[in-house]
């Protein structure tokens, strides 16, 4: 993340540099799919769901998903052009970079049947997105860090500085809770998969297809993310747990073993790091 503007300038030119670098696009994109989900939240508690508004909302907000993941989708090709090097591992390797999996994702939703359930790990993301750029760009900006009188030389050099109460709050808040929201991410994008697939089994319009693409995004997903392998190792234990339990019928049992048995073979072979290696530097942390 770019360093906010220098504090020696006024409060105005440093506003106005800060809101014309592509950084400031991203963090507004992801403000802007807050107060879309804040707004669309209002019309699905008031059951107004399909609401000219509630539609606005929820549409807006996989707008503004797709511009944020967009930008930083860019911003990595345009670094890479600009040292001359090439995405390592071709097209496998960039559909393995979680940006661009978000991205396919958004714009997916932002076309299909309204799925409220959908707006979720994109709002919990852009909620942490949002305080780490107010933390480390908006913050110093209004009130750039002081420097503190010290009779020692600060490691490195550099000058001492205390910065804001309200930037330290934050970064706390971030800290403490960034496992915990992945975590919860990770339970929402399986919830996710299971209303898919019974919006499959009734033969919703559009949502086999729509099971396929994320089945494949889910799977990148498992790859990836090691909230997401925790979170079905528990769903994996507890089902285990389950048919292990001696009034469970042995049909069942079978099923459970067979599935879990197909489950793992299709993810084996489906592995996309068996093709591009693991985590390649290509690859990006979803942003």
């Amino acid at each position: 993340m770019a360093p906010p503007p220098s504090a020696s300038m006024p409060l105005t030119q440093r506003l106005m540099a800060l809101a014309q670098t592509l950084q400031f696009g991203w963090f507004a994109g992801h403000l802007t799919l807050i107060f879309c989900t804040l707004r669309y939240g209002l019309s699905y508690l008031t059951f107004n769901f399909y609401s000219r508004w509630a539609r606005f909302s929820y549409r807006t907000a996989f707008v503004a998903a797709a511009a944020t993941y967009g930008i930083v989708v860019y911003k990595a090709y345009r670094a890479r052009a600009r040292a001359g090097s090439r995405q390592p591992g071709g097209a496998l390797a960039l559909a393995g970079d979680e940006n661009v999996q978000y991205l396919v994702m958004a714009i997916v939703w932002l076309f299909s049947r309204q799925m409220p359930l959908a707006l979720l790990p994109f709002t919990v993301y852009s909620i942490f997105h949002v305080a780490t750029y107010t933390r480390a760009n908006l913050i110093p900006t209004f009130q750039p860090p002081q420097a503190v009188p010290s009779t020692g030389a600060s490691p490195g050099g550099r000058p001492m500085t205390k910065s804001s109460p309200l930037a330290d709050t934050i970064g706390r808040f971030v800290k403490q809770y960034y496992d915990l929201s992945m975590t919860v991410v990770a339970g929402l994008e399986i919830l996710l998969l299971f209303r898919i697939f019974f919006s499959a089994l009734i033969f919703t319009k559009g949502s086999w297809i729509l099971l396929g693409v994320y089945i494949i995004f889910f799977r990148a997903r498992v790859s990836q993310s090691s909230f997401v392998q925790g979170v079905v190792g528990q769903i994996v234990a507890r089902g285990d747990a389950l048919v292990a339990n001696q009034s469970t019928p042995p049909v069942v049992r079978q099923i459970w073993h067979t599935v879990k048995g197909l489950v793992s073979q299709a993810a084996d072979a489906t592995d996309i790091n068996r093709y591009v290696g693991s985590q390649q530097p290509g690859m990006k942390k979803a942003q």
